[in-house]
């Protein structure tokens, strides 16, 4: 029989992990819960990293107990994680704090001594540090290390260490927002020396798909995974979402809709936006993936109870454009598809019920979606096609409707495209599939094609005009 591959997907709130066989087929699956996060409100954002490997751990052992004498035809596995979350350790790989969250942002002087010392590194490479990205967060830790500290540590080549028995390398994808120079291909020096952080505690750098280690015999005994199975190297989940949706060739592009927006897509050469806003990421068969993420995204529907949220959905759409405008942040500060650190949430009218009210946070969200689009077009990102869709917001055909009808093109929605699948689809690369091309083309599900209303266009379109002029208004873009 056919050799088995498994995708690990680190979120904020779950870890989830898949397992696939050559075709796609999902032939076994689990999940468990993480702690929440802890956001002071200060600018913090902290969770317990010593949850992430038992989380991992007991979901493989679900899943190979599932698969029973099958198990061992998993050959390779690959870890999706959140970009820039980094956590020291000590040298068994035991986390020595809390890590610091992707949404981190205490390290604002850190984000600015980065900026200055590698100027000249970030305008060719096309990313530029700020207090969300993962350096700063490296240079605040550098400042304020435990004892004992050997290594700070993505989530992706933590739970490697925890798979392989040994320190593993990190790939470019995670790495990205930490310092590391994709262009170069080498880490960013000059900023590293200027924030004190030394470089042995940095890891060494491969591309998404690479073998990093194999699993070994207390990680076998612990999971159920054969001892040897390969470990490949990740991406971070807003390109492993990307990867899940097919989005994988010149042109096409991809939005996953989770707790925030992620955009991304394909583009032979390298985008450039001077305001970092968006950045790229190397494609593991050499192109590059230009995109962003928001801050903006389903957390705007955090207070409505999962229960009601479809209903909702479908009220929404059967009502029509919303009477407010509504730009639906959540916190303080935006990164994409604009950079704006005061950024605050806003509303234009009034709704006249809950449902217009639910209608006007569908629209907002889509609005944002759209000037990104907006954004990558401007920059010299080519886009064909329609839409992909993927994440949380992909499960309903009432929102991917309404953001067809903002978006004012169609949108193919994949809501079986989970971050767990691009994971997947890397541990696939190499192992079960030439390349990663090929691999999305045999594992990549079928997905609907949901078009625009037409009639809905020009109250939508006043409407995203509004929600622009506010945007300018306000100096945020």
């Amino acid at each position: 029989m056919s050799e088995l591959v498994a995708g690990v997907d680190i979120a904020t709130a779950t870890v989830r992990v898949q397992v696939h066989d050559p075709a796609g087929a999902l032939v076994a699956a689990a999940s468990r819960p993480l702690p929440e996060p802890v956001r002071p409100g200060d600018g913090r954002s902290e969770q317990d990293a010593r949850a992430w490997w038992p989380a991992v751990r007991d979901c493989l052992a679900e899943c190979t107990s599932a698969l029973g004498e099958h198990r061992n035809r998993i050959a390779a596995l690959a870890v999706s994680a959140t970009s820039g979350t980094v956590v020291a350790v000590d040298s068994s790989g035991e986390p020595l704090g809390p890590a610091l969250m992707y949404d981190d942002r205490r390290a604002e002087r850190e984000a600015r001594t980065a900026a200055e010392a590698g100027a000249a590194r970030w305008a060719r490479s096309g990313i530029t540090p700020s207090a969300s990205s993962g350096l700063a967060r490296i240079g605040w830790l550098a400042g304020h290390l435990p004892s004992g500290t050997a290594r700070i540590c993505h989530t992706a080549d933590l739970i490697g260490w925890k798979l392989t028995g040994a320190p593993v390398a990190v790939d470019s994808s995670h790495a990205l927002k930490s310092g590391y120079d994709p262009v170069a291909q080498e880490w960013a020096d000059e900023a590293l020396d200027a924030l004190g952080v030394p470089h042995r505690l940095l890891p060494e750098v491969v591309r998404p798909a690479a073998e990093i280690g194999a699993v070994g015999e207390q990680a076998a005994a612990d999971t159920g995974l054969p001892v040897g199975c390969v470990v490949r190297a990740g991406m971070t989940d807003g390109c492993a979402g990307q990867l899940a949706a097919g989005a994988v060739s010149d042109g096409e592009f991809v939005t996953v809709i989770g707790t925030t927006l992620v955009l991304k897509g394909v583009s032979r050469e390298l985008v450039h936006d001077p305001t970092g806003a968006v950045y790229s990421h190397r494609h593991p068969d050499g192109m590059w993936l230009p995109g962003g993420a928001a801050n903006v995204g389903g957390s705007a529907l955090s207070d409505v109870d999962p229960a009601e949220l479809s209903e909702l959905d479908s009220a929404a759409l059967r009502r029509g454009p919303a009477t407010a405008v509504d730009y639906p942040l959540r916190g303080k500060g935006e990164r994409f598809p604009f950079t704006a650190a005061g950024a605050t949430g806003f509303r234009i009218g009034r709704p006249v019920d809950r449902i217009d009210e639910h209608r006007g946070r569908l629209e907002g969200i889509a609005f944002c979606e759209r000037l990104a689009l907006q954004r990558l077009a401007d920059l010299g990102a080519p886009q064909a096609g329609p839409i992909r869709t993927a994440g949380g917001g992909a499960r309903s055909a009432a929102w991917c409707r309404i953001r067809a009808s903002v978006l004012q093109r169609p949108v193919l929605r994949i809501p079986q495209a989970a971050t767990a699948l691009g994971a997947a689809l890397l541990a696939a690369t190499g192992t079960l599939h030439p390349s990663l091309t090929a691999a999305a083309a045999e594992m990549v599900p079928n997905g609907e094609l949901i078009e625009p209303d037409a009639a809905e266009s020009p109250r939508l379109e006043e409407s995203y005009r509004r929600f622009c002029a506010e945007l300018r208004a306000r100096g945020w873009i």
